[in-house]
């Protein structure tokens, strides 16, 4: 039987704080249910979550990682891509992310499309990017978990934010119970 992929979409440099406990606390326990982790690949809090899967022993699934290419070389991987604890690097000719996160040359596709369920976690335009393909490659299933919706500038209304662990969760066992097998 398929496992889901829970994607995870979050800040690539920011690392500290209260975003990096709540990145810590998805990441362990995605890991205890039988799901795969994706992220885009990369450093601060996608490492973070990466990380906190990947030490829980005896998980089911697998870090997987969409990896970005150096926009002058795409045979390259992004410099710093992809953290050391992605399990499934994907490498890809994708350059773009931030501000052009939504172009047709950005990886941020791969991550929506590929995932089951989307967990926002503080991030900037790069996170907005995906929180808008995912609203528009429906119906992939999105939330947000943070303190506050001003930790995504701009994040639409239309999706939920969650401060708690435990509502996070529900939503995603709630999502993926919906989720195409």
């Amino acid at each position: 039987m398929r496992i889901p992929i829970v994607g995870v979409i979050c800040s690539g440099t920011r690392k500290a704080g209260k975003p990096a406990r709540r990145a810590r606390e998805i990441g362990e326990w995605l890991a205890t249910e039988r799901v795969h982790l994706l992220t885009g690949g990369g450093q601060g809090l996608m490492a973070v979550v990466s990380s906190a899967f990947h030490a829980v022993p005896d998980r089911d699934g697998l870090v997987i990682g969409i990896v970005p290419c150096e926009p002058s070389d795409p045979a390259r991987p992004k410099h710093g891509y992809p953290n050391r604890w992605v399990e499934i690097p994907i490498y890809t000719h994708l350059p773009w992310s931030g501000a052009q996160g939504t172009d047709p040359l950005s990886r941020n596709h791969i991550n929506v499309l590929t995932s089951d369920v989307i967990v926002a976690l503080p991030g900037r335009k790069g996170t907005l990017s995906e929180i808008v393909l995912a609203l528009k490659y429906q119906p992939r299933a999105v939330a947000a978990y943070l303190a506050d919706r001003s930790e995504i500038p701009g994040l639409p209304e239309e999706v939920p934010v969650f401060d708690e662990l435990r509502e996070i969760q529900a939503f995603v066992r709630s999502a993926l119970k919906r989720a195409p097998k």
